[in-house]
């Protein structure tokens, strides 16, 4: 019941399929969850709700509108960004106000480098719109056709499919400004030094527009889930499930932790399909699809919900804050498989508006640093995690934020906890991480290698992240 697979269900139902959701959590979001820290309900897992026609589009279909079932309110200010240097940068829905922002920021001719940047993005983006993000398993032989000579020319103007930090310091001479949109590969839970450069269309992704949930990102999958029963869906929740089952090669049903077996023509497994490979759903189904090796694992996190003061800096919304060597960071992580010395902390400031007025109480904050996804060892040492948090917030209160919070009113996730929440990929939250101009084409696709079978969630294609899951869903619903 993660956004995929209440998605999928809804799609399905709507096809007049009878389809029965079994989640193991007591409730629908999977990694879109809340954490109840002193009293406060704080987001703790995607905080960012963007491409809205990919919604429109999915409750259109079920009769319905997302204005009739959620409460969303646009952002003026997409996210603020702070250097230890006390420099500050924010993003705005209106592109002018951007490009002002940055001529103000690193100079008019730094500004002109950013317009043209935002240009680019934009034309990336609506290339591969169709050809790759709304095709249901593109090939790179497929993409080409569908790409045409137009649609290659602007990959190829690139260069020959550099990283995205070599792109990114083609356009840029303040690294302040490579550090900001470099950022963008961590969206996909990988490094912007590996990353293609195409994640590029990202920044137009953000550019397009970012919304507020009204009650937080976890009334999505709510709504999700409540139209799906009012379409027939059967949702059981507390349900684990242990095993896929066959007979004659074809999928048979699932059997859950309490020994009964559901029979089922078809399943959707909405899961990272790391967990089907390693044997984790059964035998049966750990061929269906491909091992992939530990080094392609994308980021994991470790994360502080909060309900704390916050002084010294305006948060708004979603807010950045940078360290002073972004290269070491992700060797730390990636290279060397360790938190890393000084990492980029996310802030997100539930309570703010675009104002940045502070609330007059505490508020609810939820922080996040990029770690890599070892949540299959040991966790380090307590003084070496305390240590760490430290040097976390220090590096926070060097750009001008003070938080304070009482012990018990902080709760810290580590990736050996995302490891034991969502088994089989060690605290990885995006699938693969999105390494080499190859690698998008590595993602499975919604059909599996065994008739019945369909696969989704961030794990597949087209990717990681709320929207994109939501569209693998879709994905899976067609195919079957």
């Amino acid at each position: 019941a993660g956004v995929a697979g209440l998605v999928s269900a809804l799609m399905l139902a709507q096809q007049g399929e009878r389809v029965t959701v079994l989640e193991s959590a007591p409730q629908p979001g999977g990694k879109m969850r809340q954490l109840l820290v002193d009293g406060a309900a704080i987001d703790s897992g995607p905080t960012v709700f963007t491409m809205r026609w990919v919604f429109d589009r999915i409750f259109d279909a079920a009769g319905t509108s997302l204005a009739r079932e959620l409460t969303i309110s646009p952002l003026s200010v997409l996210a603020r960004h702070a250097w230890a240097d006390g420099s500050r940068l924010d993003l705005h829905a209106d592109p002018l106000q951007s490009i002002q922002a940055v001529a103000e920021f690193a100079g008019p001719d730094e500004a002109q480098r950013f317009e043209r940047f935002c240009q680019q993005a934009r034309l990336v983006h609506d290339t591969l719109e169709g050809p790759f993000i709304r095709s249901p398993s593109p090939t790179l032989l497929q993409m080409a056709r569908a790409l045409g000579p137009s649609g290659l020319r602007v990959l190829l103007g690139m260069g020959v499919m550099p990283s995205l930090w070599r792109s990114l310091g083609q356009h840029f001479r303040d690294p302040r400004l490579q550090q900001l949109f470099g950022r963008y590969a961590t969206y996909c839970g990988s490094s912007p030094w590996q990353a293609p450069a195409t994640l590029s269309l990202i920044a137009q992704v953000e550019m397009d527009g970012v919304w507020s949930v009204n009650g937080g990102m976890l009334q999505i999958a709510k709504a999700l889930a409540d139209l799906g029963e009012r379409n027939g869906v059967m949702a059981r929740y507390n349900q684990a499930c242990t095993a896929i089952s066959t007979s004659g090669g074809r999928v048979s049903g699932v059997t859950l932790a309490n020994g009964e077996f559901i029979a089922a023509d078809h399943v959707v497994f909405n899961g990272d399909t790391a967990a089907l490979a390693a044997g984790l759903m059964g035998d049966a189904v750990s061929g269906s699809v491909s091992q992939r090796p530990p080094s392609n694992r994308s980021l994991s996190a470790v994360t502080f919900s909060m309900h704390a003061r916050a002084t010294g800096f305006p948060l708004v919304r979603h807010n950045v804050f940078f360290n002073r060597n972004y290269a070491i960071e992700f060797n730390d992580i990636f290279n060397r498989q360790q938190l890393p010395q000084e990492g980029t902390v996310y802030v997100c400031a539930q309570d703010r508006t675009d104002s940045g007025l502070q609330p007059s109480t505490a508020e609810k904050i939820f922080c996040l640093v990029n770690a890599p996804a070892n949540g299959d060892r040991v966790a380090p040492e307590a003084a070496e995690i305390k240590q760490w948090e430290l040097n976390a917030f220090a590096m926070m209160q060097r750009c001008g934020l003070t938080l304070e919070a009482e012990t018990q009113a902080v709760v810290r996730t580590m990736p050996q906890q995302f490891a034991q929440r969502f088994p089989g990929i060690a605290g990885a939250l995006y699938g693969q991480a999105t390494h080499g101009w190859m690698s998008a084409f590595a993602r499975p696709s919604a059909r599996s290698k065994i008739p019945g079978l369909y696969l989704a969630g961030g794990s597949v294609h087209p990717g990681p992240g709320v929207p994109m899951a939501a569209m693998s869903g879709r994905l899976a619903a067609a195919t079957l």
